[in-house]
């Protein structure tokens, strides 16, 4: 199933996507919800961030290739930063480069959305607890994050965090097509079978750490190459049984 946040004059909405339409859904895909019968073109709404996460948990050298990249050694546990809500855009929004920034890069990622409260949860009981997956560009001032040995600022500049274009449920993530494209350019190619950490890992190895809320997003890393954005450019996140994010830059 494929469920969206959307907005239709100004009403925010949640709906589930289906052959070319929107249908409207009440309260939220995170509980019971039911079908109200308000039914739209996909095309004459605006897709919005497909959730409101009260935290996103990023994972930094989840590829061997992309940690090799960087002259780093291979984690022996996840590495793991927030990125706050506040930076979160959804499709075709624009990414804003900050003046603090002279270096400002893209990372396609696929990113987890939690279903339900998690805590404490057991490797082999973390599927009930993901809703579904979508994309996450991990927009970095790389140039920051060098200079100030630890990766906030340099992560957490509003317009940082497009998500969407919606969320997928009942797919497996464990080897996926992933791709970032700038103006057209395949700039990223890798697989999600090449995680050095796996989705249930994920889960189980932060909610170990931090209580995870319904609507909250662990991005799980970057695969190699990495590199500059620049005003006017297009960038685009793929995940193959997901769809594109396509965000612009000003």
């Amino acid at each position: 199933m494929i469920f969206c946040r959307f907005q239709t004059g100004r009403a925010v909405r949640w709906g589930r996507v289906s052959r070319g339409t929107v249908e409207e859904l009440l309260p939220d895909p995170f509980g019971d919800s039911s079908p109200t019968g308000l039914v739209w073109p996909l095309k004459d709404v605006q897709l919005l961030a497909p959730c409101e996460p009260t935290k996103i948990i990023a994972i930094g050298l989840n590829y061997a290739d992309h940690a090799r990249e960087f002259g780093h050694k291979i984690p022996k546990e996840p590495l793991i930063f927030l990125k706050p809500a506040s930076a979160v855009i959804g499709p075709d929004e624009p990414i804003r480069l900050p003046a603090a920034s002279r270096q400002v890069e893209y990372e396609a990622e696929l990113a987890v959305v939690i279903g339900r409260r998690a805590r404490n949860v057991p490797l082999e009981g973390t599927k009930k607890y993901i809703l579904g997956y979508t994309l996450m560009n991990d927009v970095t001032a790389r140039d920051l994050q060098r200079s100030d040995g630890q990766w906030t600022r340099a992560k957490g500049f509003d317009t940082f965090a497009p998500l969407g274009p919606w969320i997928v449920s009942g797919i497996s993530p464990e080897d996926l097509k992933i791709e970032a494209y700038v103006n057209g350019e395949r700039r990223q190619s890798s697989r999600t079978s090449q995680l050095i950490f796996g989705v249930s890992r994920l889960v189980s190895h932060i909610s170990q750490v931090m209580t995870l809320e319904p609507g909250d997003i662990i991005s799980t890393g970057t695969p190699s190459g990495v590199g500059p954005l620049k005003r006017g450019d297009r960038v685009e996140i793929r995940v193959e049984k997901i769809g594109s994010l396509l965000n612009r830059v000003v």
